[in-house]
């Protein structure tokens, strides 16, 4: 799962996907914004079929926190 996540982020963000690990913040790294936030979850949401309710967005603060939540909610 953390693959697929990087993979939307690289190519939403236009970043190499290797410059992105579980532990990579996602607003003090890699200047996640709340549109970028939301852009992300509608790609999760659609790859992966998890929705995250927005009490459960202020939770997600690294690549690894995202991939976590995606397989424990699929």
């Amino acid at each position: 799962m953390l693959d697929t996540i990087k993979e939307i982020l690289a190519k939403q963000l236009r970043i190499d996907e290797n410059d992105i690990d579980e532990d990579t913040l996602l607003r003090e790294d890699l200047g996640v914004d709340s549109l970028d936030v939301v852009e992300m979850l509608m790609a999760i949401e659609d790859e992966c079929g998890v929705m995250v309710p927005d009490d459960e967005i202020a939770n997600l603060k690294t690549v690894g926190d995202v991939a976590k939540y995606v397989e424990e909610n699929k």
